[in-house]
C-alpha cells in the first residue's frame, strides 16, 4: 500500500476546534512537523478536511 508524507505548512491558531483536532489526530504538533500514514480513505478525508494547512506527497 502506497503511503503519504503529510506536512503542516500553515499554523493552527485560529483554526476551527475540528480542523485543530484533525491536524492534531494526524500526528502534527508544530509547522514543518512531518509524518507518514499509510494511504487509506480515513486518512485521505482528514487531509481533505485540512488541505489548505498541509502539504501531502505520496511516497
Amino acid at each position: 500500500m502506497a503511503k503519504l508524507k503529510i506536512t503542516l505548512t500553515k499554523s493552527i491558531i485560529g483554526r476551527k476546534e475540528d480542523q485543530i483536532a484533525t491536524v492534531r489526530a494526524l500526528g502534527l504538533k508544530k509547522i514543518r512537523d512531518v509524518v507518514e500514514h499509510e494511504d487509506t480513505p480515513q486518512v485521505r478525508g482528514m487531509v481533505n478536511k485540512v488541505s489548505h494547512l498541509v502539504n501531502v506527497e505520496e511516497i
